[in-house]
């Protein structure tokens, strides 16, 4: 197993983005109607994992739409791993970010331009309304000033590809921002991200124009198609261990009911495609 896990446990989110890569509509339709696991087998689940793994990344859906998620960084801070949160930044205000404060190490804010109208039409808003750039710049300076580290996902499409992004992330001072050019995956964008496409000069053109940005300490982590298959450890909001290296998401057996190692088994995982992009650095916040 790889050192980093990425445990997806809400399914629900505030925004709609037609790119999304995990929307898992299949599985609260098929296996999870609400969408989450029950607080107590969430809490299972990451006590479980903790002791695998060396870091914990939050992801959702929006995860911040989970009342219990602090207790979940809690329990994964008691085994002495690094915590990771990927969140929209529409729900963190200061009383979520005081909740947070201790048991989250690293803040990562998925922000694709510097323009709300772009976000508006790539569905990245709240009800239609996108976030102002002045919220992510004040987020990111709050984040920090609770002590939490703070990192940047950025999908590329073909409606930000052109942007030029660099006075943006300069102000943000995020320690590392990944670009990911936009990813079809079958059963999760399907009918939604076609229109988005971004040829491959595209996203490179994309990650060459900030380049200058690594002179200022912003570590860059470009992530092509290829790079983003079968190359992270994945856990779904049912619990299951899940790949996407045949293009579409293909699921384990639950991994409470099973264990980590039989769960582990019935999925695809590239060590050298992780070691590639660059998924295992310094995380911090490890005792």
């Amino acid at each position: 197993m790889p050192p980093s896990v990425n445990f997806h446990l809400w399914e629900p989110c505030n925004m709609r983005c037609r790119f999304c890569f995990a929307t898992f509509q299949d599985v609260r339709r098929d296996v999870l109607p609400k969408g989450h696991l029950p607080e107590e087998e969430a809490l299972r689940l990451v006590n479980l994992l903790s002791l695998r793994f060396r870091k914990i990344t939050f992801a959702g859906g929006e995860p911040l739409l989970c009342p219990w998620l602090p207790k979940l960084a809690a329990a994964a801070k008691a085994h002495g791993i690094t915590t990771m949160l990927v969140t929209n930044g529409s729900r963190l205000d200061a009383d979520t970010l005081a909740r947070l404060q201790g048991v989250m190490d690293w803040v990562t804010l998925s922000i694709d331009s510097v323009s709300p109208q772009t976000h508006a039409a790539l569905g990245r808003a709240v009800n239609g309304r996108a976030l102002p750039v002045e919220h992510y710049l004040s987020l990111a300076e709050r984040i920090r000033s609770a002590g939490m580290r703070l990192k940047v996902n950025t999908v590329v499409t073909n409606l930000n590809a052109g942007e030029d992004q660099t006075a943006f992330l300069r102000e943000m001072r995020p320690e590392r921002w990944k670009l990911l050019r936009v990813l079809d995956v079958k059963g999760q964008n399907t009918g939604k991200v076609e229109a988005l496409y971004c040829p491959r000069e595209d996203f490179e053109a994309f990650v060459t124009r900030h380049r200058c940005l690594e002179r200022e300490g912003i570590v860059l982590v470009p992530e092509d198609n290829e790079d983003m298959r079968g190359s992270y450890a994945m856990v779904d909001p049912a619990g299951r261990f899940f790949d996407n290296a045949q293009g579409g998401h293909r699921y384990s057996a639950p991994i409470l009911q099973h264990g980590l190692d039989a769960a582990w088994s019935q999925v695809f995982f590239s060590m050298e495609g992780f070691l590639h992009r660059d998924g295992s650095y310094p995380y911090g916040g490890e005792s």
